[in-house]
């Protein structure tokens, strides 16, 4: 894949949202609040090109950057 950390990035973003949702419908109204740190860190992200979940996730590599980046792409 091309840029692997984009993909993993959307695929955290989005089983937060649905977990939210599942949690909020079944467990308690409150957790619908998990769906929305969710999209509102997804809107920041898309204006501050910073998201949070590049630091730990493995494809995004230790210092947050991408593998294009190391690779010197």
């Amino acid at each position: 894949m091309a840029n692997t950390c984009h993909f993993q990035v959307r695929r955290l973003g989005g089983s937060v949202v649905l977990l939210g949702l599942l949690l909020g419908v079944l467990v308690d109204p409150w957790f619908l609040a998990l769906s929305a740190f969710a999209g509102v860190n997804l809107v920041q992200s898309s204006f501050t090109d910073f998201c949070p979940a590049e630091r730990f996730l493995p494809a995004c590599g230790a210092a947050g950057t991408d593998e294009s980046e190391l690779a010197g792409d």
